[in-house]
Parts: C-alpha cells; structure tokens; sequence
C-alpha cells in the first residue's frame, strides 16, 4: 500500500513537555447506572497544536470546556478531520487498563497522514494518553461493562480559504465515562442490507476513520429505522461490508463438516478495526482447527440467502468498541427476511463467547497483553 508518511524537521510530539492545569475542584459524576455514552466528559482535555514552521508545541491538559477556533479553519470547509475510539478500564484488582491503545494511535497517524495533516511519534502518543488516564483516574468507572471512552481527535485550523495541505492543525482528545452498551444485556438486532448508498469505495478513504465517512450514512440509517431495522448492512456490488459503523462476522457451517468465522477482507473499503483484529487473533488461537476455519474474505448477499436456506447459516454480528460484539437475529433484503437462528437466545454461541474473552482480558480477570496496566507516571 502507499505510504503517506510526510516527514518534518521542527519539532517533534513529545510527552516530556507536558503542561497540566488542573480543575480546583473535581466534579461528580451520575450513578454509573445512569450513564448515557458520550453525554458525560470528564474534568480535563489534552490539546497539542501544531503549525508547519514550528512543529509541535508543549501538549497541555487543561480543564475541559470550548475550544474558540476561527470561522475560516479548514476542518469545517474541507473535511481536515479524524479520530479514534478505545477505552480505559478499572480491572478486578482496581488497576486501570488500556485495551490496545497502541493500535489506536498507530491508525490516527494513519488516518492523519492520508489528509495530508501532521504526522507524530507514536510511542509521544501513547504515553501522551496514559498520562491523561492516569490524570483522569477518579473518571474511570467501576464494573464490568463501564469503562472511560477516550475520543483522541486530529483536526486542520488552518485560518484561511482555499483548499491545501494545513499549516495548522491541532491533536485534541476528550473522555467520557460510559456504562454497558447493551444496558439489559445482550439484545440481538435486525439490520437492512443498502445497496442503494454506498458507505465506502475501492482507493477511497473506507479504511481511514475519518468523520467524512460517518455523516453521509446517517441517513440511510433513518430510512432503514423507518423500516424497524437498527443499522444498515452496506454493500459494495452485493458484497458485504460493514454493519453501520462496525465490523462485520458471520459463521457458517461448511460442507466438510467444520464450522467458520469469517469477515470481510481489508480490501481498503473495510475499516482495519481494533476489535476485529482482536477477535480474529483470539479465535485463531483459542477455537480448535479441527472444528473451525476463519476466513478473512469476500461475501456476497446470495451466499447468504443460500446459506440461510440452506442451515448453514449459524450466527452473524458486529465488532466494534462500544459493545465488543453485537448480534443479528434477521437481515432484510429487497423484500428477503434471512432470519438467523438464535435458539431463544439473544446470542450465538460463539458471539458470547467471544464477548466473554474480550471482557474477560479488558477486567483483568485474564493478564494478557492486549490490555497492558497503565503506568504510573
């Protein structure tokens, strides 16, 4: 693949120069119970700025409120935006925890550098965000299902007209304390697979998370509300996607007697998703391969309908950061109802079971590398 890589010779994000400014007095928080994701920010925000001449200024976390930026700044005219979503976790022994964090910063400066924005060290980053969840300790929930969401964000100020790589821009990033996604639990959805709008293209930009991949889906996503389905199933020449702003996984039972997970490739219209990578990783090394294959491929709606009407469709969910997983009972399809089997429950088999390993590693009650404890700074 292309590199975008742009290199720049004044100076560089570092983590040592790091400037706080703390709130007098820490605010408080709603019953956890009561937490609504993304309405709730915690007390403090990290901003770096950073202008062609000179680099990259001190970072600073300062107290959260209103950035004032000019009216002419080019992310509101052309798009110069993107960000990220992971979380911080308060595990089983009250230690806090980033789930793959380092995988978040490297796609942001993946992302950044595709729109021509600055570029970063990544190990400054990520030490840029533990600092701040660290600082924002008293912000991150107790319980399973209850995290700190942490919205890193790369954004161009550049102050004038006209359409150019920026010379000013600006890595920000809020928090906010959520609760579970699913507050009673699992709870299985119907989705409508779109072909009539496309949410990515091959050399596009489906790959990079940028808002300007988000706001266009937000209204075949009413239109299928209107239907009673909760998010699009996106198409691309009758090929599955993704499942509104997720990954996509089914499972299948194949002819040869074996069972398999499969997801859409990275063809560059798939967002390379952190949940997914992690899922494929932890199914590959947990599910017996005498038993399972799991497949990184194409999939078209007819193999679909002929699987289901067949038997041979099993489970079908999505992945992403806010829930883990989230499962599908039904697919609606030009007047198709591709029902999954879901056996009175609101899950597959493996959807939970993938849900409980993913959990189970972010709480502490397994050690393992993909959530590291923050260090102490």
């Amino acid at each position: 693949m292309r590199s975008f890589r742009r290199f720049y010779s004044a100076a560089p994000l570092e983590a040592a120069r790091l400037q706080t400014n703390k709130v007098a007095t820490p605010k408080t928080y709603p019953d956890p119970s009561k937490l609504v994701f993304g309405h709730e920010f915690t007390d403090h925000m990290l901003i770096a700025d950073w202008n062609r001449q000179d680099g990259w200024a001190a970072p600073q976390i300062m107290p959260f409120g209103p950035m004032p930026m000019h009216p002419a700044s080019c992310v509101f005219h052309y798009g110069f935006e993107c960000f990220e979503g992971l979380k911080a976790f308060r595990d089983v022994n009250g230690e806090l925890r980033l789930f793959r964090a380092d995988k978040n910063v490297a796609r942001l400066k993946s992302s950044s550098e595709r729109l021509a924005l600055p570029s970063f060290d990544e190990a400054q980053a990520l030490e840029l965000i533990q600092r701040f969840v660290r600082m924002e300790e008293q912000s991150v929930p107790e319980g399973r299902g209850f995290s700190l969401y942490l919205r890193p964000t790369m954004i161009g100020t550049q102050p004038t007209l006209g359409i150019k790589s920026p010379d000013n821009a600006r890595l920000f990033m809020i928090a906010s304390p959520v609760g579970p996604y699913y507050s009673t639990g699992f709870k299985a959805i119907r989705l409508e697979a779109t072909d009539w709008a496309v949410r990515a293209w091959p050399l596009g930009t489906g790959n990079r998370k940028l808002g300007g991949n988000y706001a266009p889906c937000v209204l075949p996503q009413q239109e299928s509300a209107a239907r009673g389905y909760a998010q699009n199933l996106w198409l691309f020449e009758g090929y599955l996607s993704e499942v509104g702003s997720m990954n996509l996984f089914l499972v299948f039972k194949n002819a040869n007697g074996k069972k398999e997970l499969v997801t859409p490739p990275l063809d560059g219209t798939i967002l390379e998703g952190i949940t997914r990578l992690s899922i494929l990783e932890l199914a590959r090394e947990r599910l017996d391969p005498k038993e399972w294959e799991i497949n990184e491929r194409k999939v078209h709606i007819d193999e679909v309908i002929s699987r289901q009407k067949k038997g041979e469709l099993l489970e079908v969910f999505g992945s992403g950061t806010a829930a883990i997983v989230s499962p599908v009972k039904e697919i609606g399809f030009h007047g198709e109802h591709i029902t999954v089997p879901m056996n009175g429950k609101e899950a597959g088999e493996l959807t939970s079971e993938i849900q409980k390993w993913v959990q189970d590693i972010q709480y502490g009650v397994e050690d393992h590398p993909f959530c590291p404890v923050v260090p102490k700074f």
